[in-house]
């Protein structure tokens, strides 16, 4: 699993949580490392930044999803002929389907991923939000 993301300050968070390689993308574009690497198989966009999320999509592989988990006020640009051609997908989701789930969680098991939770008390709910 690889983890992109802005800034050094969140690498060690991405490798504790499973990612055995993280991207920085203030120093390294993110498109081309994971081109690199063979292109992905899945991209899970969490940011609410549709402009990252469009820079990433030239590394999905051939009939590769964008699973987009996030929602942000500009548009997502996408060239369909870049869909179309090698039937490339991008899925909008709040959870997840139970499958879906049920595949993540089998995953994390097989890469020894586990929560962090930092537990708040009722007072601090919207700074925790």
């Amino acid at each position: 699993m690889v983890a992109v993301g802005r800034g050094e300050n969140i690498a060690a968070d991405a490798r504790k949580l499973g990612a055995c390689r993280y991207i920085d993308t203030n120093k390294e574009n993110a498109a081309d490392v994971l081109n690199g690497m063979g292109d992905a198989k899945a991209i899970f966009a969490t940011t609410g930044n549709s402009a990252a999320i469009a820079a990433l999509m030239h590394a999905l592989a051939p009939e590769g999803r964008l699973i987009v988990l996030s929602v942000d006020k500009d548009l997502l640009p996408v060239w369909t002929g870049y869909l179309v051609g090698a039937e490339r997908g991008i899925i909008g989701s709040i959870t997840g389907s139970p499958f879906e789930n049920e595949k993540t969680l089998d995953f994390s098991v097989l890469t020894g991923v586990r929560p962090m939770i930092e537990t708040m008390p009722l007072e601090r709910a919207a700074e925790a939000v």
